[in-house]
């Protein structure tokens, strides 16, 4: 059996190196934890250079799952902020708007034209012309109450 010698400094830095380039260009955020785990190991290891590997990989292991914990508890503390909270969602844009009903409103179902698309709409029943205000999405359906 061919013993397992210790990683050097060389190794973890190249590796972390490599984890970082790879989280330029690979979609997600994890592979930026891994290389930064892998960079402190190699900080360890250039101050400690007779560490096991053993340890090397223990500290590797609770370093990365700790980085990646970590910044998963900074993130739901710290939501991002954005200018548009509903940009892909785009039936939430009409909610509070009034329109008016180009299909009549029957058994709960009809519909409304916002400018050159049909939705459907759901609310109680009422006749074509009535306008109506969206207050809610489920889906693709408008929630409508008829307005005042």
């Amino acid at each position: 059996m061919i013993p397992i010698e210790p990683l050097n400094f060389w190794t973890w830095g190249i590796g972390a190196l490599l984890l970082l380039i790879a989280e330029m260009l690979l979609p997600g955020f994890y592979l930026l934890w891994l290389g930064i785990a892998a960079a402190l190991v190699g900080l360890l290891v250039f101050l400690w250079p007779g560490m096991p590997f053993e340890a090397q990989l223990l500290i590797f292991a609770v370093a990365a799952v700790g980085s990646i914990w970590g910044w998963r508890a900074w993130r739901d503390k710290h939501p991002e902020v954005s200018d548009q909270p509903h940009l892909n969602e785009r039936g939430q844009h009409y909610v509070g708007k009034v329109y008016t009903l180009d299909t009549a409103i029957v058994n709960g179902s009809g519909k409304i034209r916002i400018g050159d698309t049909m939705w459907k709409v759901s609310g109680a029943d009422l006749p074509v012309g009535t306008p109506v205000r969206v207050v809610g999405v489920d889906g693709i359906v408008m929630q409508v109450e008829q307005q005042n």
